[in-house]
């Protein structure tokens, strides 16, 4: 588990009626962005294991030119008509509010509050 914040055009994020991101107009944000890449895979090394940690999802992106990429990841996973971001720094946030202005949405964490500055 973990904190997510959504980019969403729902209100408030669980719902499920209400305007969707699609997967087109998702990977249009990917590809028309030049600090975003569709990875598909993220790889994860828990601290002091020495074992990986893999997923994959075909809708997964990385802030490739995030610091931190490395080590804590940057991924923006599209599900469920929404993008998602598991304990975003302030970086990611920026660029998540970004993304929400090109898809007409809102950045909203799982307690419902929006990060719109």
């Amino acid at each position: 588990m973990g904190y997510d914040v959504h980019i969403t055009r729902r209100t408030p994020w669980w719902e499920d009626e209400g305007e969707q991101i699609t997967t087109q107009e998702w990977a249009a944000v990917v590809a028309a962005d030049p600090e975003l890449e569709m990875v598909q895979v993220a790889r994860v090394s828990p601290r002091g294991q020495d074992t990986v940690l893999e997923y994959r999802h075909e809708w997964l992106a990385q802030m490739v030119t995030h610091p931190e990429r490395d080590t804590h990841g940057a991924w923006l996973d599209w599900g469920e008509g929404q993008i998602v971001v598991k304990h975003p720094d302030e970086l990611l946030l920026k660029k998540m509010r970004e993304i929400a202005g090109v898809l007409g949405a809102r950045v909203q964490g799982d307690d419902c509050e929006y990060y719109d500055e």
